[in-house]
């Protein structure tokens, strides 16, 4: 049996959901999503069709709408999109198990429709239809679709064909994407080739998906490694990987990562303050989900790219998820190797290697009670946090100048909840 896939997005997300909330037609309201808090270089996290259509680009920043034009500002409400997205959510529900639904992202969702066909008894562009019509009826949120035979071919026809249709639906199978868009321009329209691996293909004579196809693929992998597997594959329009593939997946490796853009310039010693806040608060993530780390990466980016980002990664001496032994090897990094005359505009930190704390074997070297002590007085914080707010309790260090926890602890994704 031939596989059928919908790939489901929400157009113009957060643009949509502050028109339906304001009662207006995002697709004759300027409308703009963004902090105008943050100056005219804040990016515009989403604008409504209607700017689209007068050539204002998605994910432009503030001073790069022409003057000329008129329109609202809304300032970005996580919480209110996440509750739009959850509702959504339940309309997929509606008409496919969870086990067939892949949430890609907060306004876009694989499902697998294979065995609904029969019991709907619609073909898949009708139940795209249905499903689509369920949606703007319930919540005013306009959607269009990607039909395909896989899960790539479904993204495509979303991404690229249903652009073109009165009924912004997509649909292709592996002969039709050869037809129709094997030699479609540019590269960058199809998913997963950015701009670096366009530029590199270019530089091979490569310049569409026809080329990709018929070019000898030793070629390809001497450029790119295994990675040329998935474009070699994705040039002839096949995908293997199933959503049943993606629910089974576990990674051999896990990590837990966090990382903020400053909203000005910091001095090396403003930036020390925030790194130990953010190393606090990833300690507190760890505590709460059981998890230890045995190597730690510290990432400095510098104000307007001055000089190349520094940092670097630490293994260390045992696993531990406590405050004091990640902050301390932390600072280390950072002492070390960060610029203290050039300000700093990003900070990133990961931990590596996180496994649960039970499958680790307790060292002899460490002053284990003094450990256990710092845990539970941890774990008291994560408790009084969950039930009052993330504010509730707070450190000294987060009240001074520069430091970042409080407005951050507001906020969703890195915006404001609204």
């Amino acid at each position: 049996m031939q596989r059928v896939y919908l790939c489901i997005d929400l157009k113009t997300f957060y643009a949509s959901v502050e028109c339906v909330e304001r009662g207006l037609d995002p697709f004759s309201t300027n409308l703009v999503v963004a902090d105008p808090t943050r100056g005219k270089g804040a990016i515009c996290l989403a604008i409504s069709p209607k700017m689209k259509m007068l050539g204002i680009k998605n994910r432009c920043r503030i001073f790069e709408i022409p003057p000329t034009i008129k329109y609202t500002i809304a300032m970005p409400r996580m919480k209110k999109y996440i509750e739009y997205s959850a509702n959504i959510y339940g309309i997929y529900l509606k008409y496919f198990a969870k086990e067939d639904i892949h949430v890609y992202s907060i306004d876009e969702a694989f499902m697998d429709a294979t065995k609904y066909l029969n019991m709907y008894k619609a073909t898949p562009i009708e139940l795209a239809k249905k499903i689509i019509k369920d949606i703007y009826n319930t919540y005013g949120i306009t959607a269009t679709a990607g039909i395909g035979t896989n899960m790539y071919l479904a993204k495509i026809a979303l991404d690229i064909t249903a652009k073109h249709t009165s009924s912004n639906i997509g649909y292709l199978d592996e002969e039709k994407y050869k037809k129709e868009l094997w030699r479609h321009k540019p590269l960058t329209d199809f998913w997963q080739i950015g701009k670096g691996i366009e530029k590199r293909l270019n530089k091979m004579g490569i310049f569409n998906m026809y080329d990709v196809a018929h070019t000898e693929p030793r070629k390809l992998y001497k450029e790119f490694g295994v990675n040329a597997e998935y474009l070699i594959d994705h040039s002839w329009g096949r995908e293997s990987c199933t959503i049943a593939d993606i629910k089974a997946y576990k990674p051999k490796t896990n990590s837990i990562s966090n990382s903020q853009v400053l909203l000005e310039d910091y001095s090396f010693i403003k930036a020390r303050l925030a790194l130990k806040e953010m190393v606090e608060l990833g300690s507190l993530r760890l505590i709460e989900n059981n998890l230890i780390t045995d190597t730690i990466h510290l990432y400095i980016g510098y104000s307007k790219d001055a000089i190349n980002a520094t940092g670097g990664m630490k293994k260390l001496i045992n696993s531990t998820n406590t405050y004091s032994e990640l902050l301390k090897a932390f600072l280390n990094i950072y002492d070390k190797t960060t610029n203290q005359n050039i300000p700093i505009r990003r900070i990133g930190i990961s931990f590596e290697n996180v496994i649960e704390t039970e499958n680790v074997q307790l060292s002899l070297f460490t002053d284990q009670e003094k450990i256990d002590k710092e845990k539970k007085l941890e774990l008291t914080i994560c408790s009084i946090k969950n039930k009052l707010g993330k504010n509730s309790i707070i450190r000294g260090m987060d009240l001074e100048e520069g430091a970042t926890t409080i407005l951050r602890n507001k906020l969703i994704g890195g915006h404001n909840g609204g």
